[in-house]
């Protein structure tokens, strides 16, 4: 199996401490689920891949009477994780079903539209309070790794400046479509819409400076 994103984030992660499987999948939950999700398969999957590209060992230990396999990242896989920090190449991908779906809203109605907007904020919101939630456990029962604090707050600002566009977004999306028919026909300004969103907003300067976090979400 070749080598993903996947992989190399967890070998970031071995890179950090040796970790079982089941260790490995919920620290991806804690520090990775919001900028590289990962599917539950593919968490059991990937370090026997590691093993294979002799980037990770496994060996067999037990606690008391359970067995488990503690997997340690390799010096090879040390110069591979560095090649592949050091590669600028990668994207920034934005999935979400509940957009697709007001992508293709026409063969809906305008009700269901907006209720689709709704929820694009709420989950935004949900989103930033079980991060704060998080962050505010973590930080009372003591960082794992306190020495990456830094970097877990570079990260998350991206995180809450997202979920701060689609609460953004939502209030205007709810605005333009109160204005549309109950069929989601063409509306009449429709071509001053586009103007505004793609031309205007290409226009916008780049925000240089912004307002810091406060200390709770940094």
């Amino acid at each position: 199996m070749e080598l993903t994103t996947t992989s190399y984030a967890l070998l970031g992660l071995l890179a950090l401490r040796p970790w079982t499987t089941y260790e490995l999948a919920n620290q991806v939950q804690r520090s990775l689920r919001n900028l590289w999700p990962v599917a539950e398969r593919q968490l059991y999957e990937q370090p026997k891949t590691l093993v294979a590209h002799g980037l990770a060992t496994a060996r067999r230990e037990r606690t008391g009477d359970r067995p488990r396999t503690v997997y340690r990242i390799t010096p090879k896989g040390r110069r591979v994780l560095r090649a592949w920090l050091n590669d600028p190449h990668g994207g920034l991908e934005l999935r979400s079903e509940l957009l697709l779906k007001v992508f293709f809203a026409e063969h809906t109605d305008r009700s269901t539209l907006l209720e689709h907007v709704g929820e694009l904020r709420s989950r935004a919101r949900s989103a930033r309070d079980a991060e704060v939630g998080v962050y505010e456990a973590t930080r009372d029962a003591g960082f794992p790794f306190p020495d990456r604090r830094h970097l877990s707050a570079l990260v998350a600002r991206l995180g809450f400046e997202l979920q701060e566009a689609i609460d953004r977004w939502a209030d205007w999306a709810e605005h333009e479509v109160a204005g549309w028919s109950d069929d989601l026909a063409l509306p009449d300004d429709a071509d001053e819409l586009l103007e505004r969103v793609y031309v205007r907003s290409a226009e916008r300067p780049p925000r240089t400076t912004g307002p810091r976090l406060t200390p709770d979400i940094a």
